[in-house]
This record gives C-alpha cells, sequence and structure tokens, in this order.
C-alpha cells in the first residue's frame, strides 16, 4: 500500500513525469477500494487537477466511490471539490446515483456540495423518481426536503408517484412514499400518456391500501 502511495505522490507532484499519466487512474481505484486516506495523499500531493477526470466509462472517482456506496471515499473526494454533479457516458452522476440506489449519506454529502436537484438522468427523471420506485423511503423524504420538483414526468410520462405504484407490488414501503409524495402535494390525479390517474393505476393492479391511501387523499 505503501508504496502505491508513493508512486502515485511522485507522479502528482511531478507533471512532467510520464507516470503521471496514471495519476487519475490511481485516485480511480483508491474510490474503488474506499481508501480515503490514499485519495488524501494523492489530492494533496498536487492531483487536484485530476479530481474529476474520466475512466473509460465516463465515471470519474467520485462516481466510482458512490456506485459502491463508499462513502469514506465519497465524503474525502466531495470535500476536496470533486464534482457532484459530473455525469457519466450513460448520464448518472454521483448526486442521480446516490438518489437512485439510496445511497442516503452519499446523497446527503451531495445535496451538501452543490447538487443540482433538477438534473435528469437518461429516462428524463429526477432522482426523486427512481428513489420512488425502488422503494427508498428516507430517500425520498430527503429529496422532497431539498425541493426536488414531486410532479416532474419522466420520458416514460410518470411522475415519482406514478412510479410508486406501477413498477412496485404496492407494499408497506411505496405506501409510505406515496404518502410522502401525497403530503408533499403531488398531483394525485395526473394521468399517464394512457390518460390513466394514479388512482385507476392503483386499482388495476388490485392495490387495495394504495387506493385507500389516495381516496383518502381526494384522488379521482
Amino acid at each position: 500500500m505503501c508504496s502505491m502511495v508513493s508512486a502515485q505522490t511522485e507522479a502528482a507532484t511531478n507533471p512532467g513525469n510520464p507516470s503521471n499519466a496514471s495519476n487519475a487512474q490511481g485516485l480511480h481505484q483508491a474510490a474503488a477500494n474506499n481508501d480515503a486516506k490514499a485519495i488524501q495523499v494523492m489530492l494533496q500531493a498536487g492531483g487536484l487537477k485530476d479530481i474529476d477526470a474520466r475512466d473509460s466509462q465516463g465515471r470519474t472517482a467520485l462516481l466510482v466511490a458512490t456506485q459502491a456506496n463508499h462513502v469514506q471515499a465519497a465524503q474525502a473526494l466531495i470535500e476536496a471539490g470533486a464534482d457532484v454533479n459530473a455525469k457519466d457516458a450513460i448520464q448518472d452522476s454521483p448526486y442521480l446515483y446516490a438518489g437512485a440506489r439510496g445511497h442516503l449519506d452519499i446523497l446527503k454529502l451531495t445535496l451538501s456540495h452543490g447538487a443540482d436537484v433538477r438534473s435528469t438522468n437518461r429516462y428524463g427523471g429526477t432522482a426523486l423518481i427512481p428513489a420512488s420506485e425502488r422503494g427508498h423511503v428516507e430517500t425520498v423524504r430527503t429529496l422532497i426536503e431539498a425541493g426536488v420538483d414531486v410532479d416532474h414526468v419522466n420520458k416514460l410520462g410518470w411522475t415519482a408517484l406514478m412510479e410508486a405504484i406501477v413498477l412496485s407490488d404496492g407494499g408497506p414501503r411505496h405506501q409510505q412514499i406515496v404518502q410522502l409524495l401525497l403530503d408533499a402535494g403531488a398531483d394525485k390525479n395526473l394521468a399517464d400518456r394512457e390518460g390513466v390517474t394514479p388512482l385507476g393505476n392503483a386499482r388495476l393492479r388490485n392495490q387495495q391500501e394504495m387506493v385507500q391511501l389516495l381516496l383518502k387523499a381526494g384522488a379521482q
């Protein structure tokens, strides 16, 4: 480990050194290993120019750390100035990925360091939409509190409320999410492209608890 850090430090402090080209790769590897200490050493040694360097998939080191839910590595990178909105080749950013996957600690770090809550993924959805679909209750709560538009419509023609119904089994976690969205003012009657409302979709799927939540909120 010490030899790896020493080599990376040498690369960072000598821009003309041929090994400097691998410094960004070293940063990505440290992120993948959740090695916050190695990240700090490389950045302190002059590697800040590499902090948002991309790999072959267009990922920054921060996105690598985020995808693995490596909180310590992500924190080291974010606090050093890594771009929480930098997107890869498939339009994922650290903020969007953390929201979609329910990586709550990293999500909160991105939100406190300039996350663009209006940004969208390759499906045209905000972070709130996949978080709702996947049943990440606390993530949904956090994103609502951060000000994400609860009625944003993605390329499929669905809102977060619609995805919490259409792409779920109607179980307890998704019921909590539906209630959170309704409490946040989500349009309970905003229909999909076929003209079916959230209530209509809940009925089609025999999601009786969802139906009751929507009726109580005045859905039609």
